[in-house]
C-alpha cells in the first residue's frame, strides 16, 4: 500500500525538477567563458540597484505599498516586512546561490577574493508569486551574471542573461514569500553553474 504515495512522491519531485530547468533561459551575451575552464573558485557579489517588482517598475514603490498595506493591519509590522524583505538577500538568497553554483559544477561558488574572477549577479526583476493554499504562483526572477577579473572588476570577460529562474518548493510548502525567492536563486546558480561547465568543457 505504500507504493502508491511513494510513486506519487517521485513523480512530483520529477516533474518539479523538470519544470524548474526548462523554465529558466540562459544566454551568452557577450565575451568568452573558457577564462574559467581550470579555475576551482568564484567569488561572488550581488547588486540590486535597479530591480522592477512584480507589476512596479522600482523596487522602492513596491516595498512602500506592501509596508503601508501591513502597517494598516498592525502597527509596525510594515516595518518589520521591509527589514525582511531586505535582509533575505544576504541571509537567504545568496548563501543559497552560491550553494546551487557550487553544488552542480566543478567550480566553488563564494567569498573567495583571492578567485582570479568575480561573478556579479545584477537582479533586475523579481516576480515574488504568491501561495494562498487554495491557489499558488510561483516566483520567478530575471538577472545578469558578470564575469569580471577581481583584481580590475572593470574589465568584464563575459556576460550571460538569466530570464524567468523560477521559484516555488514541492507540496505547497512555500507560503513564505522570502523562500519562493531563495528558490529563484537557487535555481539560477544552479544553471548557471551547469551553463559553465558546458561551455568550457
Amino acid at each position: 500500500m505504500n507504493l502508491i504515495p511513494k510513486t506519487a512522491v517521485a513523480i512530483a519531485l520529477l516533474t518539479a525538477t523538470s519544470f524548474t530547468v526548462n523554465a529558466q533561459k540562459i544566454k551568452l551575451t557577450e565575451g568568452d567563458l573558457s577564462v574559467l575552464k581550470g579555475q576551482t573558485e568564484i567569488n561572488t557579489e550581488f547588486n540590486y540597484d535597479h530591480v522592477s517588482v512584480g507589476d512596479y517598475k522600482e523596487e522602492k514603490d513596491y516595498i512602500e505599498r506592501k509596508k503601508s498595506d501591513y502597517n494598516k493591519k498592525e502597527p509596525g509590522s510594515g516595518d518589520k516586512w521591509e527589514i525582511a524583505w531586505k535582509s533575505d538577500r544576504q541571509a537567504r538568497f545568496e548563501p543559497r546561490f552560491n550553494e546551487s553554483f557550487t553544488d552542480a559544477g566543478p567550480i566553488k561558488a563564494g567569498k573567495f577574493p583571492a578567485a582570479k574572477y568575480t561573478l556579479i549577479f545584477k537582479t533586475t526583476f523579481i516576480e515574488p508569486g504568491f501561495n494562498v493554499g487554495v491557489a499558488r504562483k510561483k516566483a520567478t526572477m530575471d538577472g545578469e551574471a558578470w564575469i569580471v577579473e577581481t583584481a580590475d572588476k572593470g574589465k568584464v570577460v563575459a556576460k550571460l542573461s538569466v530570464d524567468k529562474a523560477p521559484g516555488r518548493l514541492a507540496f505547497g510548502a512555500d507560503f513564505d514569500t522570502g523562500v519562493r525567492i531563495m528558490e529563484s536563486y537557487a535555481t539560477a546558480g544552479k544553471q548557471l553553474a551547469n551553463f559553465v561547465e558546458k561551455e568550457t568543457k
